[in-house]
């Protein structure tokens, strides 16, 4: 039994101890509580608010955020990569094979875009079915994702606008086109007159500065953002009509230059080079899940979302499959492994005009993928604002432009610095392995709310289930798999980063902490 201390306190007995009392217990349930706060669910199914959002966006603007998203680097520069190195012809058969494991993803978001909504897409779809801390873990990829992935094609765009300009006879300062994080090291260093180590000095001695190209069009779409998502959906309709014109233009010329017998041999590397193919590939489908940060800004969201995922994925495949298909029919494959496949193609058939066209259409289908992205990672920004996992400031809707003026402009600040200071090689390969383990997780939330849910409403189910999302799951996880380590140690970091700041705010400002 328990006595009392002489200051009136409880204290314990050794029965207390062996058995497991009352301090026990306390520690016991302690830690119950927090992993049960690590968990907690956020509640879906009910009246739709108001979040100070414009909804003005239709079904064919969420097919153009698709097709804008998707249609970029990977059909100027990927194709040919694949195709030399790893496919051959049967390049085709990669994009058909990737069209069809990212179909299965896209369907699981279609499912819980109509049921579960919101502007948060993967993360508002963990949080109502897997946990905060798992929806939390999907929020900082997808910062990871669409933040970087913006950066590296700004990277990617700030030399297609430099070839651009040198094919006219306008050439850039390599001191501004080219990041060299060693010589802005050494210039900081020298600024406060400090000394500069020698493998810094070595290092900013290779030449190169600062991309400002890459900064600049980042710090612009910041601008085009702010203004107002209607103004945004306008631009992004344009260039998606002038990079599909540009794209038709190619299909018209190619289809005059078949040589069938390019295609033989049709699988050079059998079909382990096409599976590697497939893989490589895979991530010039990524951006239609931008489509789903969208739903609070739609008219009809339960309807719009899922048509607008699935057409602009579709069209997409067509259009790689058509054009990776005349691309290895008009020239030898072995011959494609260049930075602008497409374009040097005309240009080997005598189609000056046309490459030029193409290298154009390149410039403007990056811009619309980084718009595409840069829009999804303010969408996710809002959304954990307004759950409480992130300073409420960032959640706050400018009256007048109804969009979230602040973090569009912090978070373009941001990237514009990653991107003016940062070389591609490392920023690119952050990207993969948050975008799979985010696609991972949307799967299996379909498979979990089929099961905890059943009673939500549903306008559109994922057909197949539950081997859809277990096949889409499957196919993420295998190519996570296949990543270099240092991939994974870097994730990690980034995951231990984003574990911290939960902890020490976001579950405890979480506004299901107030409930």
């Amino acid at each position: 039994m328990a006595g009392y201390c002489r200051l009136g306190r409880r204290c314990e007995s050794p029965q207390d101890r062996v058995a497991g009392g009352p301090e026990p217990l306390r520690i016991l349930r302690s830690r119950a509580s927090i992993l049960r706060s690590w968990f907690r669910t956020k509640d879906i199914g009910g009246p739709r608010a108001d979040t100070g959002l414009r909804r003005c966006l239709t079904t064919m603007d969420l097919i153009f955020l698709g097709i804008g998203g998707i249609i970029g680097a990977g059909i100027f520069v990927l194709t040919g990569v694949a195709a030399a190195r790893d496919a051959g012809p049967a390049i085709v058969l990669s994009f058909l094979i990737s069209g069809l494991a990212c179909a299965f993803t896209a369907l699981s978001y279609a499912e819980l875009a109509a049921a579960v909504g919101g502007s948060g897409s993967a993360y508002g779809y963990a949080y109502a079915g897997l946990g905060e801390i798992v929806a939390w873990t999907v929020g900082w990829d997808l910062v990871l994702e669409y933040g970087v992935a913006t950066a590296a094609v700004a990277i990617g765009w700030s030399g297609y606008v430099r070839n651009a300009l040198a094919s006219v006879g306008i050439h850039l300062p390599l001191a501004y086109t080219k990041a060299n994080i060693y010589a802005v090291a050494a210039w900081g260093l020298g600024l406060f007159h400090r000394p500069i180590p020698g493998v810094i000095a070595a290092h900013a001695a290779a030449g190169g500065f600062m991309n400002a190209p890459a900064a600049a069009i980042i710090l612009v779409l910041s601008l085009v953002l702010a203004a107002g998502v209607r103004q945004s959906a306008a631009l992004n309709g344009l260039m998606v009509i002038v990079k599909l014109a540009v794209i038709g233009l190619f299909i018209a010329v190619a289809a005059f230059h078949v040589t069938p017998g390019n295609w033989h041999p049709f699988m050079p590397f059998g079909w382990p080079g096409v599976m590697r193919g497939a893989a490589l590939i895979f991530f010039a489908y990524i951006g239609f899940d931008a489509v789903s940060t969208a739903a609070e800004e739609t008219r009809d969201p339960q309807h719009s979302l899922p048509i607008g995922i699935i057409v602009s994925l579709l069209v997409c495949t067509v259009i790689y499959i058509l054009v990776s298909g005349l691309l290895t029919s008009i020239v030898p494959y072995f011959t494609l492994d260049t930075a602008s496949p497409v374009a040097q193609a005309m240009l080997d058939l005598d189609h000056p005009l046309v490459a030029l066209l193409i290298g154009i259409g390149a410039i403007v289908g990056l811009t619309s993928v980084m718009l595409v992205l840069f829009y999804g990672l303010t969408r996710i920004f809002l959304a954990m604002a307004r759950d409480g996992l992130l300073p409420s400031s960032f959640a706050a809707v400018h009256a007048r432009t109804q969009t979230p003026v602040r973090v569009i402009l912090i978070c373009g600040v941001l990237m514009a610095l990653i991107a003016g200071l940062t070389p591609i090689a490392y920023v690119a390969e952050l990207v993969n392995i948050g975008t799979l383990a985010a696609f991972t997780i949307v799967c299996a939330g379909v498979l979990v709310l089929r099961y905890t849910r059943p009673d939500l409403p549903r306008p559109f189910r994922a057909p197949g289930s539950p081997v859809v999302p277990l096949l889409g799951m499957g196919f993420c996880i295998y190519l996570m798999m296949s990543l270099p380590l240092v991939t994974w140690i870097r994730f990690v970091v980034w995951f231990v980063i984003g574990l911290g700041i939960y902890i020490s705010y976001g579950r405890s400002h979480s506004q299901l902490a107030a409930k």
